[in-house]
């Protein structure tokens, strides 16, 4: 039998995150024997073997990472159906419009974009209430897989479309953005090799995946953090062109000449039939 439940997958995914029995039964709130159990039934089912169980610990095997990966998207499949299902019924606890649409934005970038948008849908006959949703470095595409939004802009190289429908909507140049007093802030432009490990401005660290690059520079999660280490000439990051819309006074931005152009894509997810998605999308093709 191929076919693989919810629940397998929850347990499996928790052992293979932690690597270790004890932790992921921690995690489920279940204790550890039912769990190895568990596990073990699953091996048996698949006729695979997706742990190595050592005195050094627990691994996966190639099968194992299979699974992993496979369980990861199936389990954000799931609990994406719940949450649209959910907002589809108005039943999201928040008072939901039956007719509403999240929109997942990485905060403070495209702004003019965004606020073009928003406007002309609004204009549109029938158009659904959109819930602006915004999000940290790189957050769009989880919080489409999982549910949290219907769509996104999102922007390559940065972001990934993979798995996703999308259209391209701008393409533009990249700025360094720098204390105003910094030397280079007097430049007319620089290239990415004039701003990468400055000894005085390191580049500022976002985190992925829940971790942090290495690196010098200072660890940052929003944007106003960001902002004000730069103005006080702590960090410096390299954004879109259109993150001029939020600059500080005590900020410069100069054009990098050899940055790869950012592209802005409206993405949502390939399954997708709502009506309201679509015509937002045509709208957005359109502007």
């Amino acid at each position: 039998m191929d076919a693989l439940e919810i629940r397998e997958l929850r347990y499996f995914t928790a052992v293979a995150e932690e690597l270790h029995f004890g932790r992921a039964a921690e995690r489920l709130g279940m204790a550890q024997p039912p769990l190895s159990r568990a596990i073990q039934h699953l091996e048996r089912r698949l006729g695979v073997s997706l742990l190595e169980r050592d005195r050094r610990g627990v691994s996966l095997t190639g099968a194992g990472e299979v699974l992993l990966y496979e369980g990861r998207a199936a389990l954000d499949a799931a609990t994406a159906a719940a949450r649209r299902t959910r907002r589809a019924g108005g039943a999201d606890g928040q008072g939901g419009s039956r007719n509403r649409l999240v929109l997942a934005v990485k905060a403070a970038a495209s702004h003019e974009l965004l606020q073009k948008l928003l406007d002309a849908y609004a204009a549109e006959p029938g158009a659904a209430e959109i819930e602006v949703l915004p999000s940290g470095m790189c957050e769009q595409e989880e919080m489409l897989r999982d549910g949290r939004a219907d769509v996104a802009l999102m922007h390559a190289p940065f972001n990934s479309l993979a798995g996703f429908d999308s259209e391209e909507l701008t393409t533009e140049g990249q700025i360094a953005v720098l204390p105003a007093g910094h030397p280079l802030a007097a430049r007319e432009t620089l290239s990415m090799d004039d701003v990468r490990d400055l000894p005085d401005l390191p580049l500022a660290r976002w985190p992925r995946h829940g971790t942090y690059p290495p690196g010098p520079g200072p660890e940052v999660r929003d944007q106003t953090q960001l902002a004000q280490l730069i103005a006080l000439g702590r960090t410096m990051a390299v954004f879109p062109d259109s993150a001029r819309s939020w600059l500080w006074a005590g900020h410069a931005a100069v054009p990098l000449t050899d940055a790869p152009p950012v592209v802005t894509s409206i993405a949502w997810p390939a399954h997708s039939r709502s009506l309201a998605l679509a015509g937002l999308v045509r709208t957005a093709t359109r502007l």
